[in-house]
């Protein structure tokens, strides 16, 4: 249970109910997808824990099979579908983790998908995605414009439409955090990296029902602060760019479904810095050996601005995603130490 209460929340949690998902769900999701994705490991380092002051327990959502923690979703949702729904193909726009999780679940289950990427992807991911068998097309300055080419697409030709927000999504990648709370019980706190928000959606389904005294953290980047904005204001903010190198957090235009469950699930939303997270990038490499993107350590970054206010809780992190070029690590491996 944490004491301090981090984003003034009620101490009783709502009613499941309420948000059209139950721990249930994520039950059945872990069942569907257990035959093609195995448990991620759940990762104690003592020099990360000394570093932060706090126990810390990573959740390492980025040695899925496609280096992120959606394929969980993406999986789950394919095989849910009946054969005629599979048989129209899938559509999906994203700034790659998604991409790849469509591509990989559509390959599974011999479905045609096509992926629209902003024109200026993460090659790393545009290339995994077309190595899964997708067609990818690059087209738009950034996520919302290539999500609103898929969708005149999907509209066009009949395909299903598969968005970043959707609940078979969320309950899918809920259970890495069903897992680390099975690894970790005393686990008082999760930190959720946030880019459409399934991943912080799922931790929270997951938190309120195991125990409604875990506190549920959100993250996003300082220029593409949509989502927190949203939540902190009550009302949908759509943001003019979304500028951080940290692409699966480039989100301007929140879904209507994280708006309406966030304030059920999370508990705070807060932004870190560019140079926080390659700073969280390089902690994580020096005491965990472990490499993740700029999203995918979002949530360490947090972690190290959060460090007096969680002094002596235990803390998972969730590691999204390990889906980073060799040329931004080079860099940010470059960058003199403060």
């Amino acid at each position: 249970m944490v004491d301090d209460n981090l984003g003034g929340r009620p101490t009783e949690a709502p009613p499941l109910r309420d948000t059209g998902l139950t721990l249930a769900d994520v039950f059945q999701a872990r069942h569907r997808i257990g035959s093609y994705l195995r448990p991620t490991p759940t990762l104690e380092s003592e020099a990360l824990s000394e570093a932060l002051g706090f126990r810390a327990v990573l959740k390492c959502e980025h040695l899925n099979p496609t280096g992120a923690f959606k394929v969980r979703g993406g999986v789950n949702l394919l095989a849910a579908m009946s054969a005629t729904e599979r048989a129209r193909g899938v559509i999906a726009a994203s700034t790659g983790n998604h991409a790849q999780s469509v591509a990989y679940a559509a390959r599974l289950f011999q479905v045609p998908a096509v992926i629209y990427m902003p024109e200026n992807a993460n090659a790393l991911k545009a290339a995994a995605t077309r190595s899964l068998g997708a067609e990818v097309i690059l087209e738009g300055a950034d996520f919302d414009e290539a999500r609103h080419a898929a969708e005149a697409r999907a509209e066009r030709d009949g395909l299903r439409m598969v968005r970043s927000i959707e609940p078979l999504l969320i309950s899918g990648v809920a259970v890495g955090a069903l897992e680390l709370l099975e690894a970790v019980p005393e686990v008082d706190t999760i930190i959720v990296p946030v880019g459409g928000g399934s991943g912080v959606l799922g931790a929270g389904v997951v938190a309120r029902a195991v125990n409604p005294g875990i506190c549920v953290i959100g993250v996003q980047a300082e220029g593409a602060p949509a989502i927190y904005r949203s939540w902190k204001e009550g009302r949908r903010i759509v943001t003019e760019t979304a500028q951080t190198f940290a692409e699966g957090l480039a989100t301007r235009e929140p879904f209507p479904l994280t708006l309406e469950l966030l304030p059920r699930l999370v508990d705070e939303m807060m932004l870190v810095s560019d140079p926080a997270i390659v700073a969280a990038i390089r902690l994580l490499i020096e005491t965990s050996r472990q490499v993740a993107e700029g999203a995918g350590a979002a949530g360490v970054a947090a972690a190290m601005a959060l460090r007096e206010r969680l002094a002596g809780h235990c803390v998972g992190i969730m590691l999204s995603g390990a889906n980073i070029t060799a040329e931004q690590l080079r860099q940010i491996l470059s960058i003199p130490h403060e």
